[in-house]
């Protein structure tokens, strides 16, 4: 008998992984990728992943997240939380993977470290009739940490799993977790951040960007991680870089779209300062608004002029220069502001 267990690295789906093992089951483990991570980002979190899984001895599928899920992303039909986060779609839309694994890899059920009350969008107790439901997966998704609270499942009934030994954890409270852990000697991955589409300010740009262009990119998710972002108007929107990292990256993109229509990048000449990189359908006056923006964040003096050197992308890609005054309060940058 064998399982395929939905693996984010947190503590509850190393214990529920541990705890379908004790009842005797093959459990093969598949974490689901998000699109926010740069190469190397990915590379450092993969490794983490894996030097976790190889606690339990299971075999680890990493499956890179693309455009299906961007859609989800952009129109989510139980709508966002506070911030971009459409945690049950998300959620139903993993399983629904995890189920399409399942024939190929011969798993006859899949495990989650769901816990009754944990996460208000996602992990109540009414949302699992919902989400088993949606996916066509009912009744063959056990969730061992919530067990004794839950209906039981396909796998209960036909005998092929007993759960007599899970536990009954419901809300947020992490004791029971945590005593499991030191049981096993598990080392595991502290409570962070989550996911990043929880964050207000980043998902203020998710959202700013489905407005604007009305569709999501990996990239474009990328670039939202880093630098002061701004909308100039509804079709053209910028990025000040914040540091030498964030201005290499911007420049990194640059060059690369260099040949795409519709990428700025801008510099104030004769002082250190950022880079800005610009995206879209600019009007002369965006154009020289985003030139004061960017003399703005550069370490000339006020209430001097500025040259703001201007590459543009395309077929037959330019340079221009414009020449723009740096002055205390003459510019108001919230009303551009998205964060």
């Amino acid at each position: 008998m064998k399982a395929l267990a939905l693996f984010s690295g947190g503590l509850d789906s190393l214990l529920a992984i541990k705890l379908i093992q004790e009842a005797g089951v093959e459990v093969e483990a598949v974490n689901f990728l998000q699109p926010f991570l740069t190469p190397a980002e990915e590379e450092k979190r993969l490794a983490h992943l894996q030097k976790l899984i190889a606690q339990l001895g299971v075999k680890l599928h990493i499956v890179r997240l693309g455009e299906d899920y961007l859609r989800i992303l952009e129109s989510p039909k139980h709508g966002y939380g506070k911030a971009a986060n459409p945690c049950l779609d998300c959620h139903i839309f993993f399983l629904r993977k995890a189920g399409e694994m399942m024939d190929a890899l011969g798993a006859a059920f899949l495990v989650t470290g769901e816990v009754v009350g944990q996460r208000p969008k996602s992990q109540y107790r009414g949302a699992f009739p919902k989400i088993d439901e949606e996916t066509g997966l009912a009744g063959l998704i056990v969730r061992p940490l919530s067990a004794r609270l839950l209906p039981p499942t396909i796998p209960e009934e036909k005998g092929w799993i007993s759960l007599d030994h899970c536990p009954s954890i419901q809300g947020r409270q992490r004791k029971i977790q945590l005593e499991l852990a030191a049981k096993y000697g598990l080392e595991y991955e502290a409570p962070a951040g989550g996911c990043l589409l929880t964050n207000v300010e980043y998902g203020r740009k998710v959202k700013d960007l489905i407005k604007a262009d009305g569709h999501l990119t990996v990239d474009g998710l990328r670039l939202l991680r880093i630098g002061r972002h701004f909308r100039l108007s509804p079709h053209f929107k910028a990025i000040v870089g914040r540091n030498l990292r964030e201005n290499r990256t911007l420049f990194r993109y640059f060059y690369q779209q260099r040949h795409t229509e519709g990428v700025y990048l801008l510099k104030a000449l004769g002082a250190p300062g950022p880079l800005t990189l610009g995206l879209g359908k600019p009007t002369a006056d965006d154009l020289k608004t985003l030139a004061r923006i960017t003399a703005r964040y550069s370490d000339h003096p006020w209430t001097t002029p500025v040259t703001v050197k201007i590459l543009a992308s395309g077929q037959e890609h330019h340079r221009t220069t414009v020449s723009v005054a740096k002055e205390q309060g003459a510019l108001d940058l919230e009303q551009f502001r998205i964060t």
